[in-house]
């Protein structure tokens, strides 16, 4: 049986995003194009990033509160310091480092609005 192994974001400028990831994950895309950039990260999961009005069928309104794509850490030290460094790049945060019930978490937003959390599991 297989399993989901790839998740693709739907941007606007494939290349500026691909860009901002390459910052923000520290490795460079297995591809990037004009149309779409791709990611294999160290999971095993393969981020795509799409050009938005090239998906088919047609995608709808961007709607970034819709869903996440998540970066689990260690602990809470780990969060701050994550935390620490994405305000300093310029990334839109839109969830200050809270505790939460499922552990310490905040949440960025990427040029796209897509929003990117960041937690440690059970972190107090």
């Amino acid at each position: 049986m297989s399993h989901p192994n790839f998740v693709i974001l739907y941007v606007a400028n494939p290349l500026a995003s691909a860009a901002f990831y390459q910052n923000l994950l520290a490795k460079a895309p297995l591809e990037a194009s004009p149309g779409f950039a791709l990611f294999a990260l160290d999971s095993g999961l393969m981020l795509g990033l799409w050009l938005r009005q090239e998906v088919l069928p047609q995608a709808g309104p961007v709607a970034a509160s819709n869903g996440e794509l998540v970066f689990a850490l260690d602990d809470q030290q780990q969060v701050q310091t994550r935390h620490v460094d994405w305000q300093q790049r310029g990334l839109p945060i839109l969830q200050a480092p809270q505790q939460m019930d499922f552990g310490y978490t905040f949440v960025a937003a990427d040029p796209d609005g897509h929003r990117l959390r960041v937690y440690a599991a059970g972190a107090a």
